[in-house]
């Protein structure tokens, strides 16, 4: 019983059966698909589509929403219900049911093949296969077979549409002939569709492939930094050994001499023992004769002790400092330096000693000692005249260029005023607006101000979508690869923008500092 209210409500109020593409309408009712198109696109010339169920008018073609959960439900119904399939058709004129074999539009039954042949005697009918959806057969305005088609209109009409109905003098055309000039174009259109199809695939199938090929990088790429890291263990337990042997010989070689000056030392106090013993006894000796005749002895005796006793005090002196501090520390420097020259070799980047040109920059900055800082300054500095001086910016220059390999630096801004940072030719100009690093083909830089980053290159400007809120910048180059990147070195490394181009020159680091800022190359 349970079964049978379910399936009531699981079947389309315009066929009576079993749900098929459940769609609904915004006023929450469903329908077959198939359906309910067709009662739209009766309701099309009318210009206004009523729901079939609940009459809701539609001032525009409503728009048709899969019902996904229905349809889940209609398919577990069915697979649950193997009995309760969908019920036969039965001829409407036999007294016992009987199994149809055609259905009757204009008569608006179905038919046994006794009957049918019966009908067909005496009617000439349009006749279909077996179905309870008649529907959307007739004409809902003058309940008459469809038999024509409106292309003005696009709308499948009877004949009193062609005569009497808003479709007069239209040019019609029968269903059979329309049916065929639309399935024309849709082959039209599907053997447009298929080579659109086929570009699809092979994109998907590209993608497909740079997916694959991104997991296998990235394997390749987690198994290279696991050996990496697996060598760096082995190496700093080496360097660890190396430290703590060290510490452990200067520690054996102090403890040996320490114990080698006890030793002596406790030597001489045995014979300190002895001499005290011997003076005590003479001290208690009664015979003035013997005790004159022992006294030279003594006091040559005493002599070589107070001798003895200066020497050991010297080597007492000698331990004050203990273990060579020093020679520890350089021990464990030398290796973790072996160790990082190790990584930066493996990953094939260079850390280039970079050191700022004197005689690039612009009189208006400063440098420190270390040609590691420039210094935006409002005073000039007293610097004689070069062929390669800036002269209308504040921008100055490394001093030697890299060629060629995978180089990586990093440089600090101090938040103050404007900071551009970058790469140029050496053959950039020395004054007019081409010296700018921001407007000329010869320079790639990023710039810092006001929270903002800006990338340039030959005039054109990049507002990057991130703030300049973190004053440490990395700076990557690959010049065979022709990349220059630049990334935020918060704790979470963040990558700002990479240049592409094919570099011809040796690349100079370039700075520019205005309003107070300063650049600080920090490896």
């Amino acid at each position: 019983m349970a079964s049978a209210e379910l399936r009531e409500e699981l079947n389309c109020s315009i066929c009576l059966s079993l749900y098929t593409e459940p769609v609904s309408l915004s006023c929450g009712h469903n329908f077959c698909r198939s359906c309910i198109v067709s009662v739209l696109d009766a309701q099309e010339a009318a210009g206004v589509y009523p729901c079939p169920e609940c009459r809701t008018e539609y001032p525009e073609r409503p728009v048709l929403e899969k019902n996904r959960k229905l349809r889940n439900i209609v398919e577990r119904f069915v697979s649950a219900q193997p009995n309760m399939a969908e019920p036969r058709i039965t001829c409407a004129y036999c007294d016992s049911p009987t199994a149809a074999v055609r259905t009757c539009l204009q008569c608006d039954n179905s038919l046994c093949a006794k009957h049918l042949a019966a009908h067909n005697k005496t009617m000439d009918h349009i006749l279909l296969e077996p179905t309870r959806s008649l529907g959307n057969r007739k004409c809902t305005l003058h309940k008459k077979v469809l038999e024509y088609f409106c292309p003005q209109d696009a709308a499948c009409l009877c004949v009193s549409c062609c005569l009497v109905g808003e479709h007069r003098g239209h040019l019609v055309e029968l269903l059979d002939e329309a049916s065929e000039k639309k399935k024309e174009k849709l082959r039209e259109y599907l053997d447009d569709l298929i080579p659109k199809k086929a570009k699809i695939q092979e994109r998907v199938e590209n993608l497909q492939s740079d997916k694959r090929s991104v997991h296998k990088k990235a394997s390749d790429k987690k198994k290279n930094i696991s050996k990496i890291f697996k060598d760096i263990k082995k190496q700093l337990e080496t360097a660890e050994a190396k430290a703590l042997s060290e510490v452990s010989r200067q520690e054996k070689t102090i403890v040996s001499q320490i114990s080698h000056l006890i030793k002596k030392l406790e030597i001489k106090e045995d014979e300190m023992c002895r001499k005290m013993h011997y003076v005590e006894e003479m001290c208690r000796v009664t015979d003035p004769i013997r005790l004159l005749q022992e006294s030279d002895t003594t006091t040559s005796s005493h002599g070589d002790d107070e001798e003895s006793d200066t020497g050991d005090d010297e080597g007492e002196v000698s331990f004050e400092e203990d273990l060579d501090e020093v020679l520890i520390s350089l021990t464990l420097h030398r290796s973790l330096k072996d160790i990082v020259t190790d990584v930066t070799s493996q990953l094939e980047i260079q850390v280039p000693d970079i050191l700022l040109d004197v005689d690039t920059a612009s009189k208006f900055i400063q440098l420190s000692d270390d040609l590691k800082v420039a210094f935006s300054s409002e005073e000039e500095q007293n610097r004689l005249e070069s062929p390669g001086r800036f002269l209308d910016y504040t921008q100055v220059l490394s001093r030697c260029g890299l060629i060629s390999g995978r180089h990586y630096w990093e440089v600090e801004w101090n938040q103050i005023g404007e900071m551009e940072v970058g790469m140029t030719y050496p053959s950039i100009e020395r004054e007019g607006e081409e010296s700018n690093t921001r407007l000329n083909d010869k320079s790639w830089c990023l710039c810092m101000s006001n929270e903002t980053y800006e990338v340039c290159h030959n005039s054109e400007t990049l507002t990057l979508s991130v703030k300049s809120t973190f004053p440490i910048i990395g700076v990557f180059l690959d010049y065979e690869a022709g990349c220059l990147s630049f990334y935020e070195l918060r704790d979470q490394i963040r990558h700002l923008h990479t240049f592409t181009a094919s570099f011809t020159e040796p690349l100079h680091v370039a700075f520019y500092v205005d309003d107070g800022a300063s650049a600080t190359i920090t490896s």
